[in-house]
């Protein structure tokens, strides 16, 4: 049965946290890593998302300081301007989030087609 004939779909949000339960990477910091990997710049990243530049810059601190390691390599403004890029860390752990992601997905699908129908049909 595709998913467009079901009634009923079984959504979860799911997001990588230290110790302390700070967060350190989710959808949200892999869309902001996209849009900064697409755009080639935080600034155009944070208008093309709709976020102050602050609000993302952080985002992205927060997450560099949880994994003792940086997400990007900058370059400041000059004559041909700043930018930034992914390091291979950024890469690895868009893919990676992706994988995993969609594996739970794919199990979170299972489960809810194997127990809920039998309740709320």
């Amino acid at each position: 049965m595709s998913n467009s004939k079901k009634p009923f779909h079984i959504r979860s949000k799911i997001w990588i946290e230290d110790d302390k339960g700070l967060v350190i990477f989710g959808l949200g910091r892999l869309r902001i890593l996209a849009a900064i990997d697409r755009c080639g710049s935080l600034n155009a990243a944070a208008k093309e998302l709709n976020m102050s530049y602050r609000a993302l810059w952080g985002k992205i601190k927060a997450t560099e300081q949880g994994l003792g390691a940086p997400l990007l390599h900058r370059t400041t403004g000059g004559v041909s301007g700043g930018g930034s890029q992914l390091t291979d860390l950024a890469q690895t752990l868009i893919r990676e989030f992706k994988n995993m992601h969609g594996h739970i997905n794919h199990e979170t699908d299972c489960v809810f087609d194997n127990v809920f129908p039998k309740t709320i049909a």
